[in-house]
């Protein structure tokens, strides 16, 4: 037991360290405006999550005061427990199945033009929380004929039968994210396994071509830049078309601790060869995350 809280007392003056120490490029003024606070009150009026307050996003002051946000569907509390995700991991207690009509209602409220809906992982759902999802994406079609919709979506733990009821609601673009590298895959990860996301955006990009999938890559957990390349060639394999990569940054001291920070031109060479290899968009900085700048995405794409 002294050794454990010996750790944890480690992990936590590491974590404060790095923190004072984070490179400049790593550094944020948090400025909060109109729009974030009008943001604010629509999620908290419609009973609504969304992943950049549960995983403490860094970008959460641009990107609300630019009137965008990433809904987060069923619940706050994921049945996983990932390494380096800060979302509240237990037994979820219900299943609102109502959200889909509260988000399309806040959708509208925002004026949005693109909007991206993800969730916790919910294994205790025969489907996963796939219905949810294609709910969705339905009363956004409906409220808003012509809003993008790109959905970010867990691996439904293997149920392809899951997957297909999200592609047939025909959202814009389907995002899975692979994360990390496959040596670091299981150490990173809670459950979800390397092949199995290659294989559901393979059998996505096979259900609906027309649908361009995405997946998002974080670096500074152990990999090296030529695991990071390798893991490029895996995603492209099964026709990946969007990739973005960010920085990890440790939310607490019970998560995985930050063994890199990479340089801005770092990122800009792993821009460089994402693009060389064929996808057709590379987003690609230390602030990175997996819906940073989504529409801008769409549209390069």
């Amino acid at each position: 037991m002294e050794r454990l809280v010996q750790s944890k007392q480690e992990k936590a003056l590491k974590m404060e360290e790095q923190r004072k120490n984070r490179p400049e490029w790593l550094k944020i003024t948090a400025k909060t405006g109109p729009n974030y606070t009008a943001l604010k009150d629509i999620m908290r009026s419609q009973s609504l999550h969304t992943v950049c307050e549960e995983a403490h996003c860094p970008n959460i002051f641009e990107c609300w005061e630019q009137r965008t946000a990433t809904f987060m569907i069923l619940g706050d509390i994921c049945t996983r427990a990932c390494r380096f995700c800060a979302v509240h991991t237990g037994k979820p207690s219900e299943l609102d199945l109502r959200e889909p009509k509260r988000v399309a209602e806040a959708v509208v409220a925002m004026g949005l033009e693109h909007v991206v809906v993800t969730s916790v992982a919910r294994d205790d759902l025969a489907d996963g929380g796939a219905s949810v999802f294609a709910a969705t994406i339905r009363e956004i079609r409906q409220r808003v004929p012509g809003c993008g919709v790109e959905v970010l979506i867990p691996d439904f733990d293997g149920n392809w039968d899951a997957l297909k009821v999200v592609m047939d609601a025909r959202p814009d673009i389907l995002n899975h994210n692979v994360e990390t590298v496959r040596r670091l895959s299981d150490a990173v990860r809670s459950r979800a396994k390397y092949d199995r996301t290659l294989e559901l955006l393979e059998r996505a990009k096979a259900l609906r071509p027309d649908v361009q999938t995405k997946s998002s890559i974080m670096v500074g957990v152990g990999e090296t830049m030529e695991e990071v390349f390798e893991t490029m060639d895996d995603l492209r394999a099964v026709g990946v078309d969007i990739l973005t990569i960010g920085q990890y940054l440790q939310p607490t001291e019970k998560h995985l601790v930050v063994e890199k920070f990479y340089t801005p031109t770092e990122f800009l060479r792993m821009r460089g060869e994402g693009l060389k290899r064929g996808f057709r968009h590379v987003e690609s900085g230390p602030m990175v995350r997996s819906s940073y700048h989504a529409k801008d995405q769409v549209v390069r794409a």
